[in-house]
């Protein structure tokens, strides 16, 4: 029982919080409720997608390959699929992550993970489109080149702030996770 209050506590902090706005301010409660049920809903919609996805990587691509496209050696390429993967997606950044722990799972390198993450966030396809016809062409190019090249001098300085003990550790948690 303690363990299961431990591990939810986040939860029902939450409700707590909200059970306590249900007696103070009624209709902050009920926004409060709404809001989530939205929220529950939304990603209800956008994690299982995203699950099914990592099986099919999980069991389409063997460790060896990813080793060999996005390893610790495997340079300009590693960026680039690690451009192509994180440009090409859709969805909201959370869905990015389980994404992130498989490629980790299967021999990615840090530095092509978070580069990957780094253009999830600002570099999709769908994101670079709308960017274009909203604010024009000019600005796109010098907003994604900008952020392009932050996130890359970033990840290499990541990865290079982890020990190795530190990235032992974080893949143990993710195997730990997968099993």
């Amino acid at each position: 029982m303690k363990l299961v209050l431990i591990k939810h506590k986040f939860t029902l902090a939450f409700l707590l919080v909200i059970l306590v706005m249900a007696f103070v301010e009624p209709s902050y409660a009920r926004s409060s409720l709404s809001i989530s049920y939205d929220n529950l809903v939304t990603m209800m919609g956008v994690i299982p997608p995203i699950f099914l996805l990592i099986g099919l990587m999980d069991v389409w691509i063997p460790k060896e390959t990813m080793i060999k496209y996005m390893g610790e050696h495997s340079g300009l390429t590693g960026l680039f699929f690690s451009f192509l993967l994180g440009s090409m997606a859709a969805g909201p950044l959370y869905a990015a992550f389980p994404i992130a722990a498989l490629l980790l799972r299967k021999g990615a390198r840090f530095a092509y993970v978070f580069f990957f993450l780094g253009t999830w966030t600002s570099a999709k396809l769908p994101l670079v489109l709308f960017e274009m016809t909203s604010l024009g062409v000019p600005f796109t190019l010098i907003h994604i080149t900008s952020m392009m090249l932050m996130y890359l001098i970033g990840s290499f300085y990541l990865e290079s702030l982890l020990k190795p003990h530190e990235k032992i550790a974080i893949l143990d948690k993710i195997h730990a996770m997968s099993q």
